[in-house]
């Protein structure tokens, strides 16, 4: 019987900010097992070097729509970290 295939989504994450500065870029392709969510995401993220500087739950936008921890993310995917807002 052959081996079951994992399945995997890739997405593209940007950084700004600080969060840019800390992880030393401001893009990069995070692939994580399906199914997969925002949360996730971030938890790679803090686990990379100078991620342990991430909020645990920075605000986010998945596809440019604001997503919490829970929503999932497909293969393809363009996944903003955002630093806090201030508005006037």
């Amino acid at each position: 019987m052959p081996a079951a295939a994992v399945s995997a989504v890739t997405v593209r994450v940007l950084l700004f900010a600080s969060y840019a500065e800390n992880l030393g870029t401001e893009t990069m392709e995070v692939t994580l097992p399906s199914p997969a969510t925002v949360g996730e995401v971030v938890g790679h993220l803090r686990g990379l070097s100078g991620g342990h500087l991430l909020p645990s739950k920075p605000l986010c936008a998945r596809n440019l729509a604001h997503a919490g921890p829970e929503d999932p993310v497909t293969d393809g995917d363009e996944i903003a970290i955002l630093p806090p807002l201030a508005g006037g």
